[in-house]
């Protein structure tokens, strides 16, 4: 019960081994980044056989409005020339998920605005806004108390207390590299367990920062470093999560990544395109975390899977380069 408590209290928010994989978790910047349309599930099983372990699922969206119709308008000199009904710039995203971490269950939903414009030819700003909430509920029945007044017993945390909260973040994009910076739970929402005076649960505010770049190896090979910053406004001791990933011709992903609070994970990620998909492909991808320290010997370790489904040809990802 004193590893349990230690463990809600320093990890609020799901941790993502494969984040390099679906940015847009961390950063709502992400969506509609990188033109296509998206879908993708990630289900992770934390300390798998430690009782009260962390367990994430997820579903999410993301797409971009991209300039695909085009309208005859006329200039200042009176003359006939097309014009894109959108101009390609805002990016859509959404995803539900259930995290459950000890007896604290949260499920909710997530909306999210982007806006992309170009700093230079080939160098994309991004800015996301994210409304978000969940449903915060208290499993009592995993637990076992000797007080019948313990404020956990309170009803209101039974049935679930719907709580709000805002993400935002910016997001630079390049041929060659990538630099996102986020902020989740802004507002810092609290519920109180208990009556007036009882105890509160507060969510904290979360500050992402990653970063990796594009090494060209081969003609079809290139090496890719990462690295991720992530930190809570309860201590503002930062974790890293510091990685290599090889990928070789845009169809295999596989890497290794070091977590500064004692980790080593392996993962890897492959892409399938089905016959008949048109413009599409598939993704699988899976990781595995070893933890560096006592609790790995009461665990099968951490495992982590991914399904992706992208629309949008390759050959075309920049498509709405032509700004006119």
């Amino acid at each position: 019960m004193l590893l349990l408590g230690q463990m809600i209290s320093a990890q609020q928010l799901p941790i993502y081994s494969q984040y390099l994989y679906n940015k847009f978790l961390i950063n709502p910047a992400h969506a509609g980044s990188d033109g296509y349309t998206s879908y993708n599930i990630t289900a992770r099983e934390q300390w798998v056989g430690y009782s009260g372990a962390p367990r994430t699922y997820s579903l999410s969206w993301q797409t971009r409005i991209l300039k695909s119709d085009y309208s005859i308008q006329k200039s200042r000199q009176n003359k006939n020339f097309f014009r894109p009904k959108s101009d390609g710039k805002v990016g859509l995203g959404a995803y539900i998920f259930s995290d459950k971490n000890g007896l604290v269950h949260r499920t909710g939903f997530q909306m999210t605005y982007s806006y992309h414009m170009w700093v230079k030819d080939q160098t994309q700003l991004s800015l996301g806004l994210a409304a978000n909430g969940y449903y915060f509920t208290v499993d009592v029945d995993q637990g076992s108390f000797i007080d019948p007044n313990e404020p956990l017993l309170n009803n209101n945390l039974r049935r679930g207390v719907f709580v709000p909260n805002i993400d935002f973040g910016v997001y630079l994009l390049n041929p060659h590299y990538d630099l996102g910076l986020s902020a989740q739970q802004i507002i810092g929402s609290a519920v109180i367990i208990g009556d007036l005076g009882g105890r509160e649960y507060r969510m904290y505010r979360h500050f992402y920062g990653f970063g990796s770049y594009n090494f060209q190896t081969g003609l079809k090979t290139v090496i890719q470093p990462s690295l991720l910053l992530k930190m809570s406004e309860l201590d503002l001791i930062p974790q890293a999560d510091i990685g290599a990933t090889y990928i070789y011709d845009q169809h295999l992903w596989t890497g290794i990544t070091y977590r500064t609070s004692g980790a080593i994970i392996a993962n890897i990620m492959f892409r399938v395109i089905p016959p008949g998909l048109d413009r599409g492909a598939m993704f699988f991808g899976y990781a595995f975390d070893f933890t560096a320290n006592k609790i790995q010997s009461v665990t099968y370790g951490t495992h982590e899977f991914t399904l992706a489904l992208k629309f949008g040809d390759s050959s075309k990802r920049y498509r709405w380069l032509d700004r006119f």
